[in-house]
């Protein structure tokens, strides 16, 4: 969900790079061995000035990345670096690396060439609500750096200048797209990567103020799409919450049509209004939303439960968020995003160091 957001954020910094006729250089992570902070898919603009947008590793890779992109902002050809760290991670690459594991980055020209020509379709695919595929040659005898753009609509944008290329890495995307996962694979004697980019989530926060503001600056960056709804028009000044976030006025008796309300939503009610609270939960209760968090103490919470005849509905938490011992805003945010996410990845909230398996296993 966090690579939707970085790639829509890098997708807008190069079309204004573009407008600006200035140089940039994109790093996609393509693969990974062992361990490491990011995940394939994630990625580095590097423009040129030297200034970064996104990142690739904890920050050990980033300041080597920007010495190899700003060559490449100058000489235009993309290139595969490849990062290995061992026991003895000081002496792999004079990088220092903290991690034992191997990344492969994928280099290339941002402002010219096959990435700049598919902004404009990106930027579209990526305001709509279907699954995106992106396929780049990474490494080969033709196409490298040749990207095809593909949804689940089966729209294709994009070429590697190989028709026989473009077919092979369009049926690729497309099991890729039915499956639902990025992988890097064999495509007509190239290597490919392709990436899959899963529409984020939507939360609704029904009810502005301090701690509507706070749920939505913790919520945005993290990759959910918010939505902020509140009766009053004050509480939605665009300049209270993250951009991008919509805003909609609008009291509990007209309901949640044209909300999100499907099943990859998710919402927190927090309008300091028994009454409101009361009606906004019954609305969301007709929903398919997968989450409903009610923010208030539990005797206030349980009135409300009560008083819609919720009973013990798996989806609703309330009182809302993790237990972190959170006072003030800020904090109540943070526990409530990290139970949502907790939530949609089924997981059991605990300590890290009491998991024996991988971290980012399922």
């Amino acid at each position: 969900m966090k690579h939707w957001r970085e790639t829509a954020e890098i997708v807008d910094r190069v079309a204004a790079l573009c407008r600006e006729g200035r140089e940039a250089a994109l790093a996609t992570v393509v693969d990974i061995g062992g361990s490491a902070y990011r995940r394939p898919g994630a990625k580095l603009l590097i423009d040129d000035g030297g200034t970064l947008l996104g990142g690739v590793s904890g920050g050990c890779l980033e300041a080597d990345v920007r010495e190899h992109a700003l060559a490449i902002v100058r000489a235009g050809t993309p290139r595969l670096l490849h990062y290995e760290t061992g026991s003895d991670a000081d002496t792999v690459w004079g990088l220092g690396l903290g991690c034992e594991g191997a990344v492969d980055i994928f280099l290339q020209p941002a402002t010219h060439g096959p990435f700049q020509h598919l902004l404009e379709p990106l930027a579209v695919y990526l305001e709509g609500d279907a699954p995106i595929a992106v396929a780049t040659v990474v490494e080969g005898p033709i196409g490298v750096g040749g990207v095809i753009v593909t949804s689940t609509a089966r729209r294709r944008a994009g070429t590697t200048r190989n028709d026989a290329l473009d077919d092979a890495l369009s049926a690729q995307a497309a099991v890729c797209l039915t499956g639902g996962q990025s992988a890097t694979c064999e495509v007509a004697g190239a290597r490919a990567f392709v990436e899959i980019l899963l529409p984020p989530p939507h939360l609704v926060v029904v009810g502005g103020g301090a701690d509507g503001e706070a749920l939505a600056a913790c919520a945005a960056p993290t990759g959910f799409r918010v939505t902020v709804v509140d009766h009053r028009e004050a509480q939605l000044a665009p300049a209270r919450y993250p951009t991008g976030t919509r805003t909609v006025r609008r009291p509990p008796d007209e309901g949640t049509a044209g909300l999100p309300a499907g099943p990859d939503t998710y919402v927190v009610v927090k309008n300091h209004s028994l009454r409101h609270d009361r009606e906004w939960l019954r609305a969301f209760l007709r929903t398919e939303a997968a989450y409903v968090g009610v923010l208030g103490p539990r005797a206030r919470t349980e009135q409300i439960l009560a008083d819609v005849d919720a009973g013990d509905a798996p989806r609703v938490f309330g009182p809302v968020g993790l237990d972190l011992g959170a006072d003030g805003p800020e904090q109540i945010a943070l526990a409530i995003v990290a139970e949502i996410l907790a939530v949609r990845a089924g997981r059991t909230p605990r300590h890290l160091r009491d998991r024996e398996a991988a971290i980012h296993a399922g």
